[in-house]
């Protein structure tokens, strides 16, 4: 009795949980549904609901010969506090070459082994800096990772309907956005780089502006204003990653700004730059570009500042969104772009549906025809094997695909196995001359090895390509794993339990398969 009990408590926790979740999911207008119970949606991925997908690339690379370049400048910091006067030093593509005397290589070798980014093959005189290999996959990890969320922030920003965005591959990531037709201005948000800083104009340089293409320790920059070049120094007075806050706005003219705040360092850096150099232009560098270049009237100790420029409102706005967001560590690029027009997405759903009621149909009636009553109730753990499934999907909030449906189709093949094998088993036990009661629990409990082991090598196949597929490929696991559970609990909870009280607790009801 107490296992009976377990069973109907079980098997009423499972009916209700994939009626309650599933059920909205079959209505395309859930006006008339209590707000709690409508927000339980299935959510459609890209190839029904139409949309937009982008493939991203990281240029880890770039990045990492950035920060050698940043290597490199202090470098030549410290070996000027050692007192170490350089033969030679060069950065060529990844490697820093430094060549001093030999009376000096032992105090080169103590400022690189104070680092533990870096590594030297020493060559008498001649030392080749790079990276480690350790640090190098640390540094590329840590950029995708930064990448994946300052892109999410990006795209939150616009307020895109439910978009998906993870990491395929090492260095890729893809953005897929449901029910946008029109990706274009997400392309522009997602191709800028968005690194900000505040530097001095080198003044001195600037009338020699054309005459010379290398300044020492400043370089020649694009103007977005008046499509003008700056000579600016390269040392960065304040940089973008101290700003907490940007919102577009106008000026006293109706000029479209971004005002922008700092945080408590940034705001000292910044009321400091201001206060030393009042009189002088300083720079507003946007991804290697002087969008602003104004002369500074007085020291600005309040941590605010605004960027004023050649701005549209759109252009403002969107500026704002990209230094909201943060910088990317790494340079990005576009490498495949698909679009899938709603139409073509109902097509899809209208499709998928379509094969499911077929799949539903012809199995609910061969069980009928082969199995009779027992076949029945097999039909009703089915239905319910299938709700729950949906049910289990709202719940996740994962996101039902093309690939997903053809999933829950197979699905329904592993159910119907499942109870076949059960059904099965039953009539041999009753040929061998069981009893009912003994023919239904032994047919059971020995198809229970076979459905376990059926079931449970599929599971492993669906977990392999949930860890490691991506887009697609992820969406039919996860339908194909929770499709198996399903198939387990319904068949050995709910099958059972119906079975028992339909013919064991009926003397007189005979079991004809």
């Amino acid at each position: 009795m107490k296992k009976h009990s377990l069973k109907l408590i079980s098997s009423l926790v499972i009916i209700i949980f994939s009626i309650f979740f599933s059920f909205p999911s079959f209505f395309d207008n859930n006006n008339n549904l209590p707000n709690f119970w409508s927000k339980n949606k299935l959510k459609l991925g890209l190839d029904l609901q139409g949309g937009s997908q982008l493939l991203l690339q990281v240029e880890t690379e770039k990045a990492i010969i950035e920060k050698l370049t940043n290597q490199f400048e202090d470098l030549r910091t410290e070996l000027s506090e050692a007192d170490i006067n350089p033969l030679d030093f060069k950065l060529v593509k990844d490697i820093i070459i430094i060549k001093v005397p030999d009376t000096e290589i032992e105090k080169l070798k103590k400022i690189i082994n104070t680092n533990n980014q870096l590594e030297a093959k020493y060559e008498q005189e001649i030392a080749r800096i790079g990276f480690s290999n350790k640090f190098i996959r640390e540094f590329q990890n840590s950029i995708i990772l930064q990448s994946l969320e300052i892109i999410r922030k990006r795209v939150d920003e616009v307020g895109t309907n439910e978009p998906i965005i993870q990491v395929q591959g090492k260095q890729r990531v893809l953005v897929q956005l449901p029910g946008l037709e029109n990706p274009d201005r997400i392309k522009n948000l997602l191709g800028q780089t968005a690194k900000m800083n505040f530097r001095m104009v080198d003044e001195k340089s600037m009338s020699q502006l054309g005459e010379k293409k290398y300044f020492v320790g400043s370089e020649i920059l694009e103007g977005d204003e008046f499509a003008i070049n700056y000579i600016v120094k390269k040392r960065i007075g304040v940089s973008g990653d101290n700003l907490v806050d940007a919102q577009a706005s106008v000026d006293q003219f109706n000029r479209p700004i971004v005002s922008i705040r700092f945080d408590s360092i940034g705001s000292r850096k910044f009321a400091d730059l201001t206060a030393k150099n009042v009189g002088k232009r300083f720079a507003i560098v946007l991804d290697k570009k002087v969008i602003s270049a104004p002369v500074i009237r007085e020291s600005i100790p309040s941590g605010s500042a605004q960027i004023s420029g050649n701005f549209s409102f759109d252009s403002a706005n969107d500026l704002a969104i990209l230094l909201r967001a943060g910088s990317l560590p790494a340079p990005i690029s576009i490498i495949e772009e698909r679009t899938v027009g709603p139409s073509l997405g109902q097509d899809s759903i209208n499709a998928g549906v379509i094969s499911v009621i077929i799949a539903l149909s012809l199995v609910l009636t061969y069980m009928i025809f082969i199995y009779g009553k027992i076949g029945l109730i097999a039909n009703f753990v089915l239905i319910i094997n299938f709700l729950f499934i949906i049910g289990w999907l709202v719940l996740l909030q994962a996101t039902l695909t093309l690939p997903g449906i053809a999933g829950i189709a197979l699905t329904v093949g592993m159910a119907v196995d499942a109870n076949v094998l059960v059904f099965e088993r039953i009539r041999e036990e009753k040929l061998l001359g069981r009893s009912k009661i003994s023919s239904i629990n032994t047919g059971f409990d020995q198809a229970l090895r076979a459905i376990l082991d059926a079931n449970v090598t599929t599971l492993i196949a669906a977990l392999i390509l949930f860890f490691l597929g991506s887009g697609p490929i992820r969406g039919f696991s996860i339908t194909l794993g929770l499709g198996v559970v399903s198939t387990i609990l319904c068949t050995m909870v709910i099958s059972r339990l119906l079975i028992n009280y339909f013919y064991i607790h009926n003397p007189n009801r005979s079991i004809k398969i």
